[in-house]
């Protein structure tokens, strides 16, 4: 089988969220900002054809979903923005302003729950003015496919060179490589997808809102989150994308991982947010 990894130009509609115009330490950035993209609504098949390599009964059965346009984080949410939500005025829950192990500013904020992530949505809704959540599976899906039908958006391979996974393993005669055992910053490998989103595939696994299912059966059709109402507060929820801990298999577009909603001791959960309406936009 020959290797391709296909690379596309990012092309989208972009704008900034100001968190904090006071100067950063580290850093010296002038701002804090959130970086949000378009993600323009369209119709996919949601999960993976029975003949994709590593292919999951939990990616079963492929069926047409059908979004409507969304605001999405371009990187996963960093350790500078977490610090920053987690001193705005408390929802329902404590946040530790540094609860990752992998300590960096613009790398990934991870050992969060799935509470704390959406304590993080709350308060960065009550600080803009605008509502901000968790994405659901089925846009993290979209977006992360960004129009392809592909393992990966950018093709049938993946290497380390491209994405933050465990590099002793290989995919679908992909070549075998580095094994970072940590996080890299967030867009350190400058690959976007179509839609202009980095980091989809590894680093760290992405919370979605959406109850875990072990298939498709019966699964909404139209974008929306996939809820259990009697569920248990801690019951299980979906996580997207992969990790630096994982295989390369994990980190495809279709994979699906569930994780109960109180756990965050573990340090390759992450997660970015999902907004409705811009406010600094950029050209």
């Amino acid at each position: 089988m020959a290797l391709m990894l296909q690379r596309s130009p990012a092309t989208a509609q972009r704008f900034q969220e100001i968190l904090s115009a006071e100067p950063l330490e580290p850093t010296g950035s002038p701002n804090l900002v959130l970086n949000m993209v378009q993600i323009p609504g369209g119709s996919f098949m949601m999960g993976s054809p029975e003949d994709e390599p590593e292919h999951a009964e939990n990616e079963s059965p492929q069926h047409p979903v059908t979004i409507a346009p969304f605001f999405m984080g371009q990187f996963p949410v960093t350790q500078l923005q977490w610090q920053f939500v987690a001193s705005l005025p408390k929802i329902l829950r404590d946040l530790d302003p540094d609860p990752s192990r992998f300590k960096g500013g613009d790398r990934p904020v991870e050992r969060v729950s799935w509470h704390e992530a959406t304590e993080f949505c709350q308060r960065l809704t009550q600080f803009t003015g605008k509502p901000y959540r968790l994405p659901t599976e089925a846009e993290w899906e979209y977006a992360c496919r960004a129009g392809t039908t592909t393992p990966f958006h950018f093709g049938n391979i993946i290497t380390p060179d491209v994405a933050n996974y465990d590099g002793n393993y290989s995919y679908n005669d992909s070549p075998k490589g580095e094994y970072r055992k940590e996080t890299t910053p967030v867009g350190h490998f400058k690959l976007a997808n179509r839609f202009g989103l980095f980091d989809m595939h590894g680093n760290v696994w992405e919370w979605c809102q959406d109850h875990w299912h072990n298939s498709y059966e019966g699964a909404p059709d139209d974008g929306s989150a996939w809820i259990d109402s009697d569920a248990e507060e801690d019951a299980s929820r979906v996580r997207r994308g992969g990790s630096w801990i994982f295989n390369p298999g994990s980190c495809r577009s279709a994979s699906r991982f569930d994780y109960d909603a109180g756990i965050r001791d573990v340090n390759y959960s992450g997660f970015r947010v999902v907004g409705l309406s811009s406010r600094t936009r950029i050209p």
